[in-house]
């Protein structure tokens, strides 16, 4: 019997690899631009440091698919980014952009590592969620130490144990509501900053973009994370909460070309389809049905914005397609 160690890659296994060098790969392109116009030299060695851990992950990859006979995928090389090209972002946004990739490394491989049978892809997995833990806590001490950190809104201690009496808990429709739990108000600060950074981040691709398409596509991205920025930011208002500020996130003023429109595109899908899962959790953990509703609304409408990104990596022949099982039916008429 075939030890499961050594064992035929699942499905499961398959999808992670393949989304992982895809990620990985963008995430190449992106550090390497951003290891060229960085700064400040602690910032940078940051970038260097995430930059290493996506080489490390690429290259495990490769080294499985070449032991199984699997094709590489294609994903993204040098050819879709000129790191030569001016500065498009500032080191405060760098940075964040850089302590969000330790945020979701820490979501992906935590999702991964369940999935994983063989023995080699946990340990790999494991040591994932070790170094995404490690680039989240040095860009995070980093970031407070600049200044550059956005804590998110206080409250009061609570004063004693509290249960939950009456339906009115879950009201949020009419009538008088109430406060917000501490989970909502984390969920709503943790979404308000994934789309101030997303508005920056596509308001500089709508810039370098070359497509009048990919282009529109930016713009209207950008201005769907202002939308929700602002949602998530009355919800905080409203109970008298302070709803965060963010540093210099503003791209500079260059059009030069710096990414292909493939990996623009890539990347914003990518992202939009992450935020329909954030958003997703943070309906399952928002008793209040004002809340609820209005993350059921935004998952719709990030769907739809979603579905025409991928029309359009179809119509220019940039969707890769993830290994994918075999067309019986089709097989069949042969």
């Amino acid at each position: 019997m075939t030890s499961p160690n050594h064992s035929t890659l699942t499905a499961s296994e398959l999808s992670i690899l393949f989304g992982s060098y895809l990620d990985d790969t963008l995430a190449i392109c992106m550090l390497s631009y951003f290891k060229e116009h960085v700064e400040d030299p602690d910032m940078k060695a940051c970038v260097e440091y995430a930059l290493e851990l996506s080489e490390l992950h690429v290259r495990f990859d490769k080294d499985i698919f070449t032991e199984e006979g699997i094709p590489i995928p294609v994903g993204f090389t040098e050819q879709d980014v000129n790191i030569h090209a001016p500065r498009l972002y500032t080191d405060d946004f760098i940075l964040h952009y850089v302590q969000n990739l330790g945020i979701m490394g820490l979501g992906a491989y935590s999702m991964g590592l369940p999935k994983a049978i063989r023995k080699e892809l946990r340990d790999h997995f494991t040591q994932c969620l070790q170094s995404s833990a490690e680039l989240f806590n040095r860009t995070t001490e980093l970031s407070i130490e600049k200044g550059t950190y956005v804590r998110p809104p206080s409250i009061p201690y609570p004063q004693q144990n509290q249960f939950a009496h009456k339906q009115h808990f879950l009201a949020g429709w009419i009538g008088e509501q109430r406060p917000l739990t501490s989970i909502e108000i984390s969920l709503l600060f943790m979404n308000l900053y994934r789309n101030s950074l997303g508005e920056a981040l596509l308001r500089g691709f709508a810039q370098v973009a070359q497509s009048k398409n990919v282009k529109k596509y930016m713009v209207r991205g950008a201005e769907i994370s202002h939308h929700y920025c602002s949602v998530f930011s009355k919800f905080l208002l409203d109970d008298d909460l302070a709803a965060p500020t963010y540093g210099n996130f503003n791209p500079t003023s260059t059009t030069e070309p710096i990414f292909s429109d493939k990996l623009l595109m890539y990347h914003t899908c990518a992202l939009i389809n992450a935020g329909m899962s954030y958003y997703g959790g943070s309906m399952g953990g928002s008793p209040r049905k004002d809340l609820a509703t209005a993350y059921g609304r935004l998952i719709l409408e990030a769907g739809e914005y979603s579905e025409d990104g991928a029309k359009i990596m179809i119509d220019n022949g940039w969707m890769e397609i993830p290994p994918s099982a075999p067309d019986r039916a089709n097989l069949a008429k042969g």
